[in-house]
């Protein structure tokens, strides 16, 4: 099943699991039919991508939720909000000549792993403790005690072994297990993908439940730092559920609203290092909008002027689904935020849909909030000008 991202809900046929587990996992809305039995109504919101749903004795159902936004856009916002500089360039992750998310993400991993590949497997220390017969690095003690209650042999040992069995491998490694396993991967992607797993042959995979290892950029492990960021992407984005009487879900999706919101304000932050160094930001930042403390609010985010008080304050929106324009609820919420950051000003960013920059004066609180549309459609060097002629807007708003 194709679906567009915010367009109009169409009716389907589908087997009623299958639209109950769809309809649960909130890939998609849905809702049966009331005047065709077995037919369900779907709309595709924020999250694109594939997911398939697999119920005992029937074909899966693949449903592909396409974005509105360009593939190669997409990837761009993307790296841009991972990276967090113009380091990550428009077409610096090879997509080829694929428009369709999940085929576009498997050959960008697979080119990313394999450039990262091409010097062999990076090889790093490791904690390894383990139950030996020889002793091998330092003793633990406590756990010869507990475990081996006075015996010599075998010994409990602690040591640092220089393997490829290290955090950036591993993530590698599981994420092109994972790849491998989604709906909509071309066969020659595919193949790509099974010569980059026997290269991480000897490298344990992540089980599912597992935190994901830490990793740290250095200078040693530069050549994976483009892998490890789409790596992790995957990771974050692959759903996975097993469901009650055999049903199953695997898939991959890109939250959209989280994606901008993400480019938004790392885009911002960089902008205002540039321009303005006196000025600090922070993301997500918590306030209270009683005198209580009992309101928590975080916007996306605040910009701090040198002297340590606020001075701006932004929220991200992707999509406005007032079709008249943007919705008004978004305009309380900033009211809250500029009335408790005591704030003339503030300013919502969307992404350009249905409705132009607007600026609404409250009435008997001197108060404007703005309205902004960011163009995600066009060349990179366009979209953060935009955003740089935002931020000199922010640096100036003015407080009570």
């Amino acid at each position: 099943m194709e679906l567009v991202e915010h367009a109009p809900a169409v009716r389907r046929a589908l087997p009623d699991p299958v639209g109950r587990a769809l309809a649960a996992t909130a890939v998609v809305d849905a809702s049966p039919d009331p005047y065709a039995p077995g037919h369900w109504s779907l709309r595709a919101g924020s999250k694109v991508g594939a997911v398939a749903v697999t119920v005992p004795g029937s074909a899966p159902v693949t449903v592909r939720v396409t974005p509105k936004v360009p593939v190669v856009r997409l990837f761009f916002l993307l790296g841009y909000s991972l990276v967090g500089n113009r380091s990550w360039r428009d077409g610096e992750v090879d997509v080829a000549e694929h428009s369709d998310l999940v085929p576009a993400l498997a050959h960008a991993v697979e080119r990313q792993v394999d450039r990262a590949l091409r010097q062999g497997l990076l090889q790093g220390y490791k904690d390894t403790e383990e139950s030996a017969l020889v002793v091998r690095g330092r003793l633990r003690e406590a756990e010869q005690i507990r475990r081996r209650f006075g015996a010599t042999l075998p010994v409990e040992v602690a040591y640092d072994e220089f393997t490829t069995d290290i955090a950036e491998n591993r993530i590698l490694r599981t994420a092109v297990e994972r790849l491998l396993r989604l709906p909509g991967v071309p066969r020659a992607v595919r193949r790509r993908l099974s010569h980059q797993r026997a290269r991480l042959a000897d490298v344990t995979a992540i089980v599912r439940g597992q935190p994901i290892p830490e990793w740290l950029p250095t200078r040693i492990n530069a050549r994976y730092h483009h892998a490890l960021h789409l790596a992790r992407a995957v990771l974050d984005g692959i759903s996975a559920e097993h469901a009650p009487g055999g049903l199953r879900i695997d898939g991959f999706l890109f939250d959209m609203n989280k994606l901008f919101e993400d480019f938004v304000t790392v885009a911002l932050r960089q902008a205002f290092q540039t321009m303005s160094p006196g000025h600090s930001v922070r993301l997500q930042d918590s306030h209270h909008l009683d005198e209580a403390a009992a309101i928590r609010m975080r916007p996306d985010l605040v910009l701090y002027g040198p002297d340590g008080a606020p001075c701006s304050v932004v929220d991200a929106k992707y999509k406005a689904e007032k079709r008249g324009g943007y919705p008004d609820t978004d305009l309380y919420q900033m009211l809250a935020y500029c009335t408790a950051l005591d704030l003339r000003e503030g300013h919502l960013v969307y992404a350009k849909g249905n409705a132009p920059h607007a600026a609404h004066q409250v009435r008997h609180a001197g108060i404007v909030i703005h309205q902004h549309a960011l163009d995600l459609d066009q060349e990179p060097t366009g979209l953060l000008a935009e955003v740089e002629d935002l931020a000199r807007q922010l640096v100036n708003t003015p407080r009570v």
